[in-house]
């Protein structure tokens, strides 16, 4: 009897997202950082919500939208709070928003992202099939690694070696969804401790 164990990971990012852009004060491109702080600003009853990040080098800050012309009444309760209270875990959950930094045009440095790969479960079923294990990454934020990498990395190979199994195809990896890839590897052909 044979298995096939199916391995689930996820892409977390530990850090907010890095934007690369033109600082006036400066002169030239440099990274803006997420200050963990919002700005509110409010006219009559409307009121637009910023999210601030600030050249690393000379603080100039830039403002990132949240929320343009909106009724207080639209904005939950909860979440305007932490407005408010410049919550930082809420401010550090709107500096991972890809759609966020997309909405506002900002660019970000993806080349920076500070990342780890978390185990979300792992299965295993018995049956008449080939021995074989799929490993899954689900990259939520969309950054842009390479798919080799990101077997090599979970795997604790190099690049190259990596590379090298698909070419041989001890491995077969599957990019057709978006923001998730897999890949199966024979068992028989390619030992694995994970």
């Amino acid at each position: 009897m044979s298995y096939l164990k199916k391995i689930e990971y996820k892409i977390v990012l530990k850090d907010s997202f890095w934007v690369i852009r033109n600082c006036p004060k400066c002169g030239r491109k440099t990274y803006f950082v997420n200050t963990k702080k919002f700005r509110i600003n409010a006219n009559g009853n409307k009121l637009d919500v910023w999210l601030i990040y600030q050249c690393e080098e000379c603080k100039h800050t830039l403002n990132i939208s949240i929320y343009e012309r909106q009724k207080v009444s639209s904005i939950p309760k909860g979440e305007y709070q932490c407005f408010l209270n410049n919550d930082e875990q809420f401010a550090e959950m709107y500096g991972k928003n890809v759609q966020l930094f997309r909405k506002n045009k900002a660019a970000i440095d993806f080349e920076k992202a500070n990342y780890d790969f978390v185990k979300l479960h792992e299965t295993m079923e018995y049956g008449d099939f080939e021995e074989q294990v799929v490993i899954a990454v689900k990259n939520p934020y969309q950054l842009k690694i390479r798919p080799e990498k990101q077997i090599a990395e979970i795997l604790g190979l190099p690049r190259s070696q990596v590379k090298n199994l698909l070419d041989k195809g001890k491995m077969e990896l599957n990019t057709e969804l978006p923001h998730f890839i897999s890949i199966s590897i024979n068992s028989c052909q390619f030992h694995m401790d994970k």
